[in-house]
């Protein structure tokens, strides 16, 4: 028996359907014939369905279902593709003849298109998943891309949109740019950053940096300044630090003259003469090249109108003492002073702490002198670089007189000149002499803070005077100078000292409580301790809270702190904590400890 089915109309884009096939040739509505293969009775059915303005599902047909085989003719409006309907069961029958199938069937085609655009297909060319959307939801896609952190896919769809014309949104090309720097995948960040310049958008001066750092890092050096010379026509010029980054890469790379010359062509271009960068540059000569070389580029640079000032005369200065080469440093001083220019204290400065590291005492002499004429008198800074030299080699009578004149002048010492005479008088052994000036500082304007009594706690430890070093323990919490753990560990370190270990576990609890850094040794020095009065029960304690505590140590620190009592002659303690150890599961069983 004849059937005839009359589609009227269907416009939907229909990638994939399971239990449809696709064909892929342009087809003619009157021409084009499926076949639809039903096992039930004849029947007369019709539905219609109408979808939304993406995907329009418009289905009239009547006829009659018989044994036979029925044609259907189906037209993709736009994409023009043939549809086929294979097989359709009893049950499809009954839900085919509801307008709610018809719904579902849309349903599903939506959904699986959108699943066959963002999950790719083999069939479909590199831009498939993306290439039919419009401008908004790629950059949807693009959003969620970045949210999710899949980048090199953002980027790849970046690329897809520059080839249909579409812009993508600038904020997340700069977020995905930085993204793709930060995971060392240079090349897409290049291409991001391109694509984003060429479709209207300025990237900021922090996504350019990150990117030329990026590429200076993989020593892709022209590309760097491709970026850099690009900057200013994007809009984004070139700063400090653009320069800076460029310039050290070309000396990592030994390419001392061209980075020499990059800058002066800059220069020439009207970059502005960054102080920051020529003090830079000249700080890479010297280290690279050497001073003469050095000063024979500031010359140069000064034909170009960049001129020096005393901050770069000032760090060649720095550069050159903590080299310890005071004739290079005498000749960037000359250099300086036949510019017209002078020192100023911080010249001096540097000076004097380079000069008193090497012990140079009758040329600090001189530079002081030098000082008093030019009317640059020492600061409080000058002084404690005095004091602080004199005092580590030993020369405190000195110190003193120095302390004494910098009074009269009324320079008024700060807390970090009392630091260094009280750090200088515990270790001369001078106990008294210190708990004098500490006492003097707690009347005075200038407040003893918590390094100072860290300084003379740990000067009392070494000494053996715990009595008073826990007296000045407890004057500093009733001033509310609240102890580190710097301060528990030199008490600690005191008591074990002169076998006051019991005070010294009560210690180790507070700084439990405190959650301060314990360190091994400490343990060591207590657990030995304690198993040297025979008090394995309190040495047992303190293990419990060593493996309780955040520091975690490995099995040899417990077999090392074990061995260390044994070695002692205490050989039924070390046997006790042994066995404790293996109970709590720290060592096995079969550890033997020689």
């Amino acid at each position: 028996m004849a059937h005839t089915i009359i589609p009227q109309k269907l416009v939907v884009e229909v990638p994939y359907l399971h239990g449809l096939h696709l064909g892929s040739n342009q087809v003619d509505p009157s021409s084009v014939i499926g076949h639809l293969s039903l096992r039930t009775s004849a029947s007369h059915f019709s539905c219609s369905a109408i979808g939304n303005c993406k995907t329009q599902l418009c289905l009239h047909w009547r006829g009659y279902v018989g044994s036979g085989r029925n044609a259907v003719s189906l037209r993709c409006k736009g994409q023009q593709r043939g549809v086929c309907l294979d097989r359709v069961t009893e049950r499809d029958q009954d839900e085919w003849s509801s307008g709610r199938y018809v719904m579902g069937v849309e349903r599903k085609l939506r959904e699986q298109t959108y699943s066959k655009k963002h999950h790719g297909s083999s069939t479909l060319s590199l831009d498939g998943p993306f290439v039919e959307n419009d401008e908004d939801t790629n950059n949807e896609i693009l959003q969620n891309f970045c949210s999710y952190g899949k980048l090199v896919e953002a980027s790849r769809l970046i690329e897809v949109m520059a080839r249909r014309n579409q812009i993508p949104h600038f904020p997340y090309c700069i977020n995905l740019i930085r993204g793709l720097v930060k995971l060392d995948r240079i090349d897409n960040a290049a291409k991001v950053l391109n694509i984003m310049v060429m479709s209207g958008g300025v990237p900021d001066i922090i996504t350019y940096n990150m990117l030329v750092g990026g590429l200076c890092k993989k020593g892709q050096l022209k590309s760097a300044i491709d970026v850099l010379e690009d900057m200013s026509l994007s809009g984004c010029p070139p700063d400090v630090i653009t320069y800076n980054t460029i310039l050290r890469c070309m000396f990592d790379h030994k390419r001392f003259d061209q980075a020499i010359g990059f800058w002066k062509d800059q220069l020439r271009k009207g970059c502005p003469p960054y102080l920051v960068t020529y003090t830079v540059l000249i700080e890479l000569v010297s280290k690279h090249c050497g001073i003469v070389r050095a000063i024979e580029v500031l010359e140069d640079l000064a034909i170009e109108g960049c001129y020096p000032d005393l901050v770069t005369y000032n760090s060649l200065v720095n550069f050159t003492c903590k080299q310890g080469n005071f004739g290079a440093t005498a000749l960037v001083i000359y250099n300086l002073l036949s510019h017209g220019m002078e020192p100023n204290a911080i010249t001096y400065n540097t000076l004097l702490h380079s000069l008193c590291s090497h012990g140079c005492w009758d040329e600090v002499d001189e530079i002081l002198g030098l000082m008093n004429e030019t009317s640059h008198f020492p600061t409080v800074v000058t002084y404690n670089i005095l004091i602080n030299g004199l005092c580590k080699f030993g020369f405190l009578d000195r110190a003193i007189d120095f302390f004494i004149q910098m009074v009269c002048q009324n320079c008024s010492p700060d807390i970090i000149t009392y630091n260094t005479f009280l750090s200088a008088l515990c270790q001369e052994g001078m106990i008294d002499e210190a708990l004098q000036m500490l006492h003097f500082l707690g009347d005075s304007s200038c407040s003893p803070s918590l390094v100072t009594y860290n300084i003379v706690i740990d000067g009392l430890a070494k000494k053996g005077y715990m009595e008073k070093a826990m007296e000045l323990y407890g004057h500093m919490i009733e001033h509310e100078i609240f102890p580190d753990d710097i301060t528990h560990r030199c008490l600690i370190w005191g008591l074990c000292r002169v076998d006051l270990v019991e005070e010294a576990v009560e210690l180790l609890k507070v700084m439990g409580k405190r959650n301060h850094m314990i360190r091994n040794s400490a343990y060591r020095f207590i657990i030995h301790g304690l198993c040297k009065k025979k008090k394995v029960d309190i040495a047992i304690q303190v293990l419990e809270m060593m493996i309780s505590s955040k520091c975690m140590p490995s099995e040899t620190v417990y077999a090392t702190i074990i061995k260390g009592v044994a070695a002692a002659g205490m050989t039924e303690e070390a046997t006790e904590l042994q066995r404790k150890l293996i109970e709590w599961n720290i060592f096995k069983e079969e550890t033997i400890l020689d």
